[in-house]
Parts: C-alpha cells; structure tokens; sequence
C-alpha cells in the first residue's frame, strides 16, 4: 500500500454515554472514534462473529455489491475535521463491459463495518493518523478493568 496511508486494525469497542469508542491502531498507536450506538453494536457483532437473525442495513448494502458484482477493496478514513472523521469505500467493478474502480464518500463506522464483514482492509491516511492523540495506554487500561471484572464477578460469565 502507498505511504501516505497506515494499515490498521480493531483494538476494541467500547460503550460509552452517547455511543461507542472505537479503537482503531496498528502496533504503534491506537486512536478512537466515537460512532453511535446501532453502529457500535455492528461493529462488535461483527467482531464476535455473531449471526443476525434479520439483515441489517450493512448486509443490506453487502448483499447489494454482491448482486452487483462490486468487491469492496479497501476502507480508507481519509479526513478529520474538529472531531469528526470522514471515510471513502473502494469498489471494484469488472464485468463484460471492462474494469472500474468506484470510490464513495462514507461515515467511518459505516465503512469499519463493511470492511470486517467483507474480510477486507481498513487503512488511514498518514496526516489523519499522525494529528491523532495515541489512546494505546487508555485502551490497555480499559481493558484490564474489564478483565479484572469478569474476574470478579462471577454471573458474568453466563452472559
């Protein structure tokens, strides 16, 4: 991939009072962004593999590309603008006509969705990502306080 973008990954979702704070990063760093909560939810039944007994609205537009023949490439989040992101969805589109790439403007949650489902890669672009705080020592704190509660509470486990 070109250098001005950073490959990352999911570090975690965590609820938060308005939503959910998605931890995005690579090995380095990790950053949040803050998606409301349906999204959120998405994002971590995703994650967890969880099969939805209805579709929503993002295998809505999966099974779209699908019928389409579009393949979604890659998710870039490509803008940040006084605390809100801003994304771009690549498709590829080939058929009897020749090939074409088709890039959409979208909300970040809605392309992290998409790109965990379709298995496909999530990057930022390198300014976005080098103008955003590390929350790397946030994150591992969380996360240890929610381990030491399931630690602690046992019905949790059946939950």
């Amino acid at each position: 991939m070109q250098p001005d973008v950073v490959a990352v990954t999911i570090k975690g979702v965590m609820p938060t009072n308005n939503g959910c704070a998605v931890f995005l990063g690579e090995d380095t760093k990790t950053f949040v962004i803050y998606v409301d909560p349906s999204v959120g939810n998405a994002i971590q039944m995703t994650l967890n593999g969880i099969k939805k007994e209805r579709p929503l609205t993002h295998d809505l537009i999966g099974s779209v590309l699908l019928g389409l023949g579009a393949k979604l490439e890659h998710v870039v989040v490509n803008d940040s603008r006084e605390g809100t992101f801003f994304a771009r969805i690549l498709l590829k589109m080939e058929n009897e006509l020749g090939k074409k790439l088709v890039e959409l403007d979208a909300r970040p949650s809605d392309s992290i969705v998409l790109a965990l489902q379709h298995r496909r890669p999530i990057y930022v672009a390198r300014a976005v990502f080098d103008a955003e705080e590390d929350r790397t020592e946030i994150l591992q704190r969380v996360l240890k306080q929610l381990a030491e509660e399931k630690e602690t509470d046992p019905d949790d486990e059946d939950q």
